[in-house]
């Protein structure tokens, strides 16, 4: 009996916390450079530098503040990530009749 309540311990509350933890480390170590972030102390900002252990974060034009990592609680957008292409001018199309 006591076997099967720590069974239903472990898939109830231990396995879910692991994979919240494992996908907020994933969030984490993903933070680039133009993200939009959240702290757990609820101060947005957008990341202007990347660290090994910390993400510099600008709050306001003209004042960026240290954070660690860990202190990221989500990612509100994404930067994006700008493909580049040369524009195709149409004297260099020819079409062969």
């Amino acid at each position: 009996m006591i076997a099967l309540l720590f069974g239903v311990m472990y898939f109830m509350m231990i396995r879910p916390q692991q994979k919240r933890r494992r996908e907020a480390e994933q969030m984490q170590s993903a933070i680039a450079p133009g993200d939009e972030v959240v702290t757990i102390g609820g101060l947005y900002g957008t990341v202007a530098g990347v660290d090994d252990e910390t993400v510099l974060l600008e709050v306001a034009p003209g004042v960026q503040t240290r954070y660690a990592r860990p202190a990221i609680a989500r990612v509100v957008s994404k930067a994006e990530q700008v493909e580049s292409t040369e524009p195709v001018s149409e004297d260099a199309e020819t079409v062969k009749e």
